[in-house]
């Protein structure tokens, strides 16, 4: 048997992966949307086609997580992260120095393949094999820092652009993606990786994991995350058209968003609490549906705009459990050696939502009339999810059954 991580060893793989997380999605995510007007400007894209170009690498990434799941669950995170870090370098330059529209959308295409290797699906593997039973814990914690990405990036790269303009601020940018993680993931990364379990002690028979990937709570878990990922991300996106149209103002619109944000990290220091207190189903279907209302009060909310400040940052407290009920959906189901595989599958549609997240809910509010039908809509989505959680009783896992 491979011994196990020590505990300054975990604590050293925590270390490194919030630096890392911070890093790769302020680089190759969060960067983007400030970029985004700019790069339209100055190329004469349509900013439609620019973010079409973005989204087309979270499809990569989503396609690409599988097989990244797979190595991750045989050979564990450190060589994986370091290769895709590497490769995110010579990709976001070549974003930046894309003389045509079809290299640039073609440079997206390898970020994404990058983003596959080094954001959180990844980096929840890690922690969710080497942390163990003290998981949460773990995963609480990179994601409450995660959470500080566009903090950090998203006003050092309005500065950047003022100064070198987007080219040059994505060079910068790579530049800092490879001074940072590259390092990170190949030195912070190092230790034993834990064996794998025999399937029948994995999942209660001989069938192995894609019995699992197979099965009805497998499935219905897959349909609940994927809708309320794209739940959770078009209603980011498409917050502040909605508050607009509510009569707010830009700025008051955009400080609704900001304090968005800090509801998801403040709801992110709950959980840990939320999982004492209550069983894997029960919680999934309570997190869902807390997105589902939270998201209806915005859709029928009229005012005042101190309401809807309020109700948005309601609508961030549960994006940001979300976002560990995503993280640990799988492991409290399953037995955490094949965490990554299933991930891998798991993550796949939910990031194709998030790719289509945005661009759908504008869609939908051309065709309807306006953002709030969008919003119940969307409130109606998250209450399916909701709903599907119920279907989905764990399997025998390494430590008994639970519900």
């Amino acid at each position: 048997m491979t011994p196990e991580l020590g505990r300054a060893g975990r604590r050293r793989v925590l270390l490194v992966l919030c630096l890392t997380e911070i890093t790769s999605w302020g680089v190759l995510y969060y960067a983007f949307p400030v970029l985004a007007p700019s790069i339209s400007g100055d190329t004469g894209w349509p900013v439609s086609a620019v973010t079409a170009a973005f989204s087309a690498g979270l499809v990569v990434s989503a396609l690409v997580g599988v097989p990244v799941g797979r190595i991750l669950d045989r050979h564990g995170p450190r060589w994986l992260m370091t290769g895709a870090s590497v490769l995110g370098v010579p990709a976001v330059a070549a974003v930046a120095t894309a003389g045509s529209f079809w290299l640039f959308t073609a440079a997206w295409l390898v970020v994404g393949v990058a983003q596959a290797g080094t954001l959180y699906p990844p980096a929840f593997a890690a922690l969710t094999r080497w942390w163990g039973d003290d998981r949460v814990r773990a995963l609480t914690s990179l994601t409450l820092v995660g959470g500080l990405a566009s903090t950090v990036f998203a006003p050092l790269t309005a500065a950047l652009l003022t100064t070198f303009g987007w080219r040059g601020t994505y060079l910068v940018l790579a530049a800092v993606l490879l001074a940072v993680t590259v390092p990170a993931h190949l030195f912070g990364l190092r230790g034993a990786w834990p064996d794998a379990l025999p399937a029948d002690r994995v999942t209660g028979d001989a069938s192995g994991p894609a019995a699992i990937a197979r099965s009805r709570p497998f499935l219905l878990l897959t349909g609940a995350i994927c809708l309320g990922a794209f739940t959770s991300f078009a209603v980011t996106v498409n917050q502040v058209p909605l508050l607009l149209e509510r009569g707010l103002s830009t700025g008051l619109a955009a400080w609704a968003l900001g304090l968005g944000g800090l509801g998801q990290v403040t709801g992110r220091l709950f959980y840990p609490r939320l999982v004492a207190r209550t069983g894997v189903r029960g919680r999934a279907a309570l997190v869902l549906g807390a997105l589902g209302v939270a998201t209806g009060l915005l859709a029928v909310l009229p005012g005042p705009a101190w309401l809807l400040v309020l109700a948005a940052v309601g609508a961030g407290l549960a994006r940001g459990i979300f976002t560990l009920l995503q993280a640990t959906a799988l492991s409290d189901r399953w037995s955490p050696e094949v965490y990554g595989r299933l991930n891998g599958i798991l993550q796949a549609p939910a990031t194709i939502a998030i790719a289509l997240g945005p661009a759908a809910g504008s869609g939908l509010a051309a065709l309807f009339g306006g953002y709030p039908e969008v919003f119940a809509l969307l409130a109606g989505v998250a209450m399916v999810a909701a709903v599907l959680t119920v279907g989905t009783r764990p399997i025998l896992t390494r430590t008994g059954t639970s519900s």
